[in-house]
């Protein structure tokens, strides 16, 4: 099947583009998106993988889906397009952010600036339908994902991956440890953010392990 992706990551993944489930997926999705409004864009399903090439990723932050509001998703986790108005989650971050290093509070939410230095900013599930959180789960995109943060963990060393919140733990629970730095908290939203979010100093803690290793720290 063809895919339209980066083309490091269409080396690594193209196994799985011929597997029966990828297939039953991709069926789904587009008629998601013939029928019904889906996020995001569909020229933006693999952005995180266009933005951020295999042999360039030095973190990896792992969300769950996309927003569902209109105007917000672009194929990035927690990032939201120019001039959209910040979700609560994103606020957190940019909170702990300033707390952390001192960086002042963005006017910007879209994370391409991330993105571009090697950070993966990988959602779980990469499509969902306009204001129906998680309508696209159990569908084949977590087994599509698992097998790009596989990918990173057996080919490279050195990487740092940001898990935050249950979900995130859970889909990084093979990670290679002796390999590479995971920093682990719980989710940055409002629910979950004073019980260890705010505080855990990760933008920090990532950097230093990045100059630690003789790699340029992420400018966040």
């Amino acid at each position: 099947m063809e895919v339209k992706i980066e083309a490091g990551w269409k080396e690594k993944l193209s196994g799985e583009f011929e597997k029966e489930y990828f297939r039953t997926l991709t069926e789904f999705v587009r008629e998601e998106y013939r029928t019904r409004q889906v996020f995001p864009p569909g020229n933006k399903i693999f952005n995180a993988f266009d933005l951020c090439p295999l042999d360039r990723v030095r973190v990896v932050i792992i969300g769950q889906d996309p927003y569902h509001n209109y105007g917000q998703a672009h194929g990035l986790c927690f990032s939201v397009n120019d001039g959209t108005e910040f979700p609560p989650s994103l606020v957190n971050i940019f909170k702990e952010l300033n707390r952390d290093l001192g960086v002042p509070v963005p006017k910007s939410g879209n994370l391409e600036r991330w993105a571009s230095q090697g950070v993966l900013l990988l959602n779980a599930i990469l499509t969902v339908r306009a204001h129906q959180a998680l309508s696209h789960q159990n569908r084949g995109w977590e087994r599509f994902t698992d097998a790009a943060i596989s990918a990173l963990n057996r080919e490279r060393e050195n990487l740092v991956f940001l898990l935050w919140g249950a979900y995130a733990q859970n889909k990084g629970a093979s990670i290679d440890e002796s390999k590479h730095l995971v920093l682990k908290t719980v989710h940055p939203s409002p629910l979950s953010a004073s019980r260890g979010f705010f505080g855990c100093s990760h933008f920090s803690r990532c950097n230093q392990w990045l100059v630690a290793r003789g790699m340029e720290p992420i400018q966040w």
